[in-house]
């Protein structure tokens, strides 16, 4: 009789990408789970690589690992980590209006 284990679902997801995909997604896993709090990773574009193509492999991977990652451009250079519990997002659109009194 087989043995039947539940697993979550974002490592099923991972151990079954096969091909090329699986094997960018597995590098970039990699630099992900490296980051402690704190540090911060940098992705440098190889000859022929796109900076864009680096942002949406890392943006694809941390959504698989469940991960929420800020990601800075800075010339041919991706800067990212992963944000902390406590670390607010930033704002979007106008403040509040403030009430006269």
């Amino acid at each position: 009789m087989p043995e039947f284990t539940v697993v979550p679902l974002d490592e099923a997801r991972m151990k079954t990408i096969s091909g090329r995909q699986g094997q960018i997604v597995k590098q970039y896993s990699q630099y992900i789970e490296q980051l402690e709090s704190g540090k911060a990773g940098r992705l440098q574009a190889a000859p022929g690589e796109k900076v864009t193509t680096l942002r949406r492999r890392l943006v694809t991977t941390a959504k698989m690992l469940g991960k929420d990652v800020t990601i800075k451009r800075s010339g041919e250079e991706l800067y990212f980590w992963v944000k902390a519990a406590d670390e607010e997002a930033p704002r979007r659109g106008r403040r509040p209006r403030q009430m006269p009194g």
